[in-house]
């Protein structure tokens, strides 16, 4: 049976209280508060994050497919999902797709990886949805939409959750959309947007799994679901009949938003935290239709879940960040740019020719003297032998900071700009930027990882790479 060989999620260190939101703007606001994206990050990069931490214990050359969900994609025309594959440093051989245009592309792609396996064209496709919407400042939405990531591995062996059935409708209805020259998400009428569209879908979706399945409400542990905000899906859990003081956590949507096309996929990795084997989970999703899943966990779980990195770590290890920041992160206000630096472009033949070992971090190992190093040379710097070594990958790899300098003039949108020196463990040393952090917490000697960031945005491309961040 075809079902969920592992999975991760990835939430912004970033948290924006909505509070003070609402208090920028005059207006009452939610309690709680919504995960923010670095001013590095992006859907893309948050997508990277989130698949590592799936693939923490998966041999990556047993992955046979990349499928990536999301609506706020930083390309209109390029494909996502294959830098996504170079940065986990996947097979070459393998089908990439990218699934957009939908808050339920993250569903869709669940659906066509079950039937490519059920049809032995694949053993393992990683499906990954990502999010960073904005709506506009000010506005209702603004409050609601957070910033998040899941991954998820479908295979047909080692399986943790089994996924035993599935149901699909579509609906053709203008509640929520963007269009080809629109930044922010426009909406339609509050009222005609939940009465007709979402809470009449979900609920739908929700109640016709249930026949399907000859099942009920009460045969499910937890209900894994996409929402608007904590009223309107307590609503329409309760109208397909599950209790939703049990079978719900509310903390997502309190403590991260709405984060699209990643929602109901984040909410789904909670619940098989928590999960015990037999559990059974109901899966639902929404966009211009709904679908929904039922999930049986089996005794794979407490395996699948020994080494990542679970939703509550994510959920208590945070910053606050104010309004002010968020506005400068995303460029929702116009700032100055310096003015002794020229806009930097990165020449696209040097970044196809290092594709193989910058974006996956790969860096070498000389087969004569041992030496480790990166960037990949062809003469080693140790004993000069030339054209002789072995691929040394960096990326998944802890260090312990050897130094680092705090630059004050740099700009930036959250200056100051830190340098980091790390020596990497099992050899090997890496210079970057460091991210996520403040300079006074940072000191010679802690503990360091590496996460996938943006670096910088020029004629609209974003050029990728990785920066040096604090195991936390």
């Amino acid at each position: 049976m075809a079902g969920i060989v592992s999975y991760g999620a990835y939430i912004p260190y970033s948290r924006l209280p909505r509070a003070e939101v609402g208090s920028f703007w005059g207006r009452r606001a939610a309690p709680g508060e919504k995960a923010v994206a670095n001013y590095d990050e992006d859907a893309i990069t948050i997508a990277v994050e989130a698949a590592r931490n799936c693939l923490r214990d998966v041999d990556r050359s047993k992955v046979d497919g990349l499928f990536f969900a999301s609506t706020s994609s930083p390309f209109k025309e390029k494909q996502a999902s294959s830098l996504i594959a170079a940065a986990l440093h996947l097979p070459k051989e393998i089908p990439t797709a990218d699934f957009s245009n939908s808050l339920r592309g993250g569903t869709i792609a669940l659906q066509l990886t079950l039937n490519t396996i059920k049809a032995k064209m694949a053993k393992n496709i990683l499906v990954i949805a990502s999010d960073c919407r904005r709506a506009f400042p000010g506005s209702a939405l603004e409050n609601d939409f957070g910033d998040g990531a899941c991954a998820c591995l479908v295979g047909d062996s080692g399986v943790l959750a089994t996924i035993d059935d599935s149901y699909v409708h579509y609906d053709e209805i203008i509640d929520k959309w963007r269009g080809e020259n629109d930044r922010f998400v426009q909406y339609w009428e509050d009222r005609y947007v939940l009465t007709a569209g979402y809470t009449p879908n979900i609920t739908k979706a929700m109640s016709n799994m249930l026949k399907k399945g000859n099942s009920s409400p009460g045969d499910f542990a937890k209900v894994a679901l996409f929402g608007p905000d904590r009223r309107n899906m307590l609503g329409a859990i309760g109208g397909a009949g599950f209790d939703a003081k049990t079978q719900f956590d509310t903390s997502l949507i309190d403590n991260v938003g709405n984060t699209g096309a990643a929602s109901a996929f984040i909410s789904l990795a909670a619940a098989l935290d928590e999960a015990k084997p037999g559990d059974r989970i109901l899966l639902a999703n929404y966009g211009g239709g709904a679908d929904a899943f039922i999930l049986k966990v089996t005794d794979e779980i407490e395996k699948g879940r020994s080494n990542k990195r679970g939703i509550k770590n994510y959920l208590e290890v945070k910053r606050t960040i104010p309004y002010s920041k968020y506005l400068r992160f995303h460029e929702l206000i116009e700032m100055e740019v310096g003015r002794d630096r020229p806009p930097h472009l990165s020449s696209p033949p040097v970044l196809w020719r290092a594709v193989k070992n910058s974006l996956p971090l790969i860096g070498h190992k000389c087969r004569h003297c041992g030496k480790i190093q990166y960037p990949a040379e062809r003469v080693c710097m140790s004993c000069g032998s030339k054209d002789d070594f072995d691929d040394y990958p960096f990326a998944d790899r802890e260090g312990t900071l050897f130094t680092f300098s705090i630059d004050d003039m740099a700009p930036s949108p959250d200056p100051p700009t830190l340098h980091s020196i790390t020596d990497v463990d099992g050899g090997g040393r890496l210079s970057c930027l460091m991210t996520d952090c403040d300079p006074q917490e940072v000191k010679i000697g802690m503990r360091i990882k590496m996460s996938f960031r943006k670096l910088s945005v020029t004629y609209s491309y974003p050029n990728y790479w990785w920066k040096s961040t604090l195991v936390r």
